[in-house]
Formats: structure tokens, sequence, C-alpha cells
């Protein structure tokens, strides 16, 4: 019968053993705190990936298919028609923003047509700020979490540790069923920084390429329209 009473025993213990949601509810005020702070910088992470995902996305495929319209249409004021139908598209928005300011440039009848190119760049430059902005909108947030959240969590490891080591130093038998919920609470918010913290981190960098991409497109396309204005105003 002992093999079998040792068995219940066992098993008695085991289902006794605290869950992590059970350790966490038991946490120091600090150590929840720490835990909550990173569990929504975790969130507003990951709706910021999802959100910049798509619009990235889309962004890039519609600007490769406007750039496409561009080079095949032989009209400009057809490609402007067609602008509405390319709303997520940076480029598009930097080619309306310029082909409004080149119709004001033609219809003021200017003597010195050349010199209206220099509004042109700067209207052609300003789009392309406004668009880089909007593109990078929230995207820091990453940045600011994957370089915070594995100190913030650190903070409560520390924090951790130290109630550990103060029940140890209180003497009054102190053992491992004693301390070790402390230090349980202190591995669990080191695992939660870590948790924001990576895939912020990918997403940033992801973020901010597929960005630079863009931008690249934007500031292409701003010289070659440049180019094409300059040949018809000489």
């Amino acid at each position: 019968m002992e093999p079998v009473v040792e068995v219940t025993l066992a098993a008695i213990q085991a289902s006794e053993e605290p869950s992590v949601l059970a350790l966490i509810w038991n946490a120091d005020i600090i150590v929840q705190f720490v835990l909550l702070v990173l569990v929504m910088m975790s969130l507003v992470c990951w709706a910021i990936i999802v959100q910049k995902f798509f619009r990235l996305r889309s962004a890039s495929r519609q600007s490769a298919r406007f750039i496409e319209l561009f080079w095949n249409s032989k009209r400009l004021d057809a490609v402007y028609e067609k602008c509405n139908g390319y709303r997520r598209a940076p480029v598009a928005q930097v080619f309306k923003a310029g082909y409004q300011e080149l119709s004001k440039i033609n219809a003021g009848n200017e003597g010195k047509r050349g010199d209206s190119t220099d509004n042109l760049t700067r209207t052609l430059r300003r789009a392309s700020s406004v668009e880089s902005t909007g593109l990078e909108r929230y995207v820091t947030f990453l940045g600011t979490t994957g370089s915070t959240a594995p100190f913030i969590g650190l903070f409560g490891t520390v924090w951790g540790i130290l109630r550990a080591f103060q029940k140890l130093a209180g003497g009054g038998g102190s053992t491992i069923d004693i301390v070790g919920p402390d230090i349980a609470h202190a591995l669990i918010a080191t695992a939660v920084g870590l948790a924001a913290a990576i895939p912020a981190v990918i997403a940033f960098n992801y973020f901010n390429s597929s960005i630079r991409v863009l931008n690249s497109e934007m500031e292409n396309f701003s010289a070659d329209f440049l180019n094409i204005v300059k040949r018809h105003l000489r």
C-alpha cells in the first residue's frame, strides 16, 4: 500500500501548486503594476503591428500599380483623374499635390515658368514629407517599447528578488516555500518584459525597412515628375 499512498500524496501536492495567474494575483503591488504596464504596452504594440502591416502592404501594392499607370499613360490629366483609386499610395498623393501645383502654374501664365519649378519642387517635397510622417506614425512607440520593456521587466525582477532577500534576512525559518513566490514573481516580470520587447523590435525594424522603400519611391518619382515638367516648361 505504500506506493499507492506516495502517488496520492504527490498528486495532492501537484494539485496544490499555484498557477501563473495565481502567482501574479498574489504578487506584490509593485510587481503587479510593472506587469500591468508591460501588458498594456504589449497590447498597444500588437494593435500598431496589425494596423501598420496592412497599411504598409496596401501602400506598397497601390504605389506599384500607380507607378505602372503613370508610365503607361500619355496624359497627366488622365492620371490625375484616377488618383482617387489610389488613396493608400503615397506616390499617388505626391503626384496629386504636384499636379495641382502645376495647374496653378499653368493657369497663372507666368512669364518665367522655369522659375516656377522651385515652387513645384517645394510642393513635392512637402507632400512627400506629409506622406512619410503618416507612414511613420506610431512606429516610434514600437521602438520605445523594444528598448524600455526589458528594463521595466528588470525593475520588477529586482523588486521581487529584494522581497525574497528581505524574507531570508528576517529569519524565522525562511525556506524556499516562503521566498519561492517572490522569485517566481521576479522571473515572470522578466519574461513579460521580453515578451513585450521582442515582437516590438522585430516589427520596428521591418516597418522601418518598408517605409524606407516607400520614401525612396516617392523621392525617385518626384525627380522623374520634375524632369517631365521641366521639359514642357522650357
